[in-house]
């Protein structure tokens, strides 16, 4: 579409980057020797992409791996994490009580 477009080079690469990622966006913005085509924009964020989309495999499969082999621990619900905190047993008035002195 951006051939068949007409527009010149700066006009594509201002629309490319509005329309783009955030995050890739940000990348490509503080590389240190930014594109100067519409092509090396298309092609950077098409690494970026790829490089992210891995990283993500191998994050999931890594934690995956752990949760299997019981290296998590599990999470406590409230109640649990608050037994947890305390070491002394929290007694505290109900409300219609008033605490004694």
């Amino acid at each position: 579409m951006a051939r068949e477009s007409g527009c010149k080079e700066h006009p594509l690469i201002k629309e490319f980057k509005r329309s783009m990622n955030g995050v890739i966006r940000r990348k490509l913005m503080e590389a240190e020797t930014q594109p100067s085509l519409i092509e090396q924009w298309y092609r950077r964020a098409i690494a970026l992409d790829r490089n992210w989309r891995e990283n993500k495999r191998k994050e999931e499969r890594l934690r995956e791996k752990k949760e299997s082999s019981g290296a998590l621990t599990p999470r406590l619900n409230n109640q649990e994490a608050h037994k947890q905190i305390l070491p002394w047993p929290q007694v505290w008035p109900r409300r219609h009580e008033t605490p004694q002195q």
